[in-house]
């Protein structure tokens, strides 16, 4: 049972919620630690090896690369947010997280999540530039323009961020504070409310929609110009190379979009929770793994550039 207080009319109020998890499979909680813990492993050095990789090599010093930088670097504090956490928690029996460090988790995670839809927004925008307007891609995409756009998007996700959680966690919390999930996220815990959260839902729906859908029809926008100027490129090479420089984003961009959809874009959202945990393994566990694994195969000038500095490094060893 999670700690409890009880109020002068009796309500029971929740000091300390219960984090369900994995307690239902204990006989696979070994073998999830072992398979999400080698994942993560494989996640923070493939992260670390693009944002290293970008750094070193001056040829990718332009602001694509340093937009995947930046997404990479965010990705790599979105997994330590849930990630490390669960893996204690396949461990131990006590699956145990105080409402305050439920609110701090929640929010980093919705800030994070909230700024990868802008920030892929914006390498979308940087897409558009360099193939419609190439001559004046250097004068639009400066540093301190880029500065300034990347500010406004973190500024911007953990804005709405903030909005989110101060809305959730602005009653008191009743019942056995158990939460049907291995973090906080919005749908279980606003279950434990004890006011009326459909209010609550629906102003949450509508602020995902805002930050989701929105953020992928600018995408989708984007892409509508890029595909125009594409098909007038009289060569096939041409129209090839331009699309090269795409198909990573576009990947990434179904995957981050597909899923936020499948889990904040439904207005029963939380009615299945093992539906949604199974979900949300995938955005936390998968998803940051499939980045750096599609923007290092897909990438020729990321693999190029990968290739020459480990030629390089072992030439330093000989």
């Amino acid at each position: 049972m999670a700690p409890e207080k009880q109020q002068d009319n009796g309500t029971w109020l929740v000091t300390e919620f219960l984090l369900v998890g994995f307690s239902n499979l204990p006989e696979l909680r070994p073998t999830l630690f072992i398979l999400f813990l080698l994942t993560y492993l494989v996640t923070l050095s493939g992260n670390a090896t693009i944002i290293t990789i970008i750094q070193v090599d001056r040829t990718l010093h332009t602001p694509m690369y340093r937009f995947l930088a930046v997404l990479s670097l965010s990705e790599t504090c979105y997994t330590l947010v849930t990630i490390p956490n669960m893996l204690a928690h396949l461990l131990m029996e006590s699956q145990a997280i105080s409402i305050a460090g439920c609110r701090a988790q929640m929010f980093f995670f919705l800030g994070l999540g909230c700024s990868h839809c802008f920030l892929l927004t914006l390498m979308g925008y940087d897409r558009y530039v360099a193939i419609c307007h190439p001559l004046r891609y250097s004068v639009i995409m400066r540093p301190t323009v880029c500065l300034c756009l990347g500010a406004l998007v973190f500024c911007s996700g953990f804005s709405v961020a903030l909005i989110e959680t101060c809305m959730i966690f602005s009653s008191p919390f009743c019942g056995a504070g158990h939460v049907e999930h291995f973090f906080c996220d919005i749908a279980p815990v606003l279950k434990l409310s004890c006011d009326e959260s459909s209010l609550k839902g629906l102003g949450i729906f509508f602020l995902s929609i805002l930050v989701v859908l929105v953020s992928f029809l600018f995408i989708l926008l984007s892409y509508a110009f890029i595909v125009a100027a594409i098909v007038r490129i009289p060569s096939a090479s041409g129209r090839r190379k331009a699309f090269s420089t795409c198909a990573a984003h576009l990947t990434v961009v179904i995957v981050h979009f597909g899923c936020a959809s499948i889990i904040y874009l439904r207005p029963d959202s939380g009615a299945n929770p093992s539906q949604d945990r199974l979900v949300a393994v995938f955005y936390t566990v998968v998803t940051p793994l499939l980045n750096p694994v599609v923007y290092t195969l897909r990438n020729k000038e990321v693999r190029v550039a990968l290739r020459k500095n480990l030629a390089r490094g072992c030439g330093a060893f000989k």
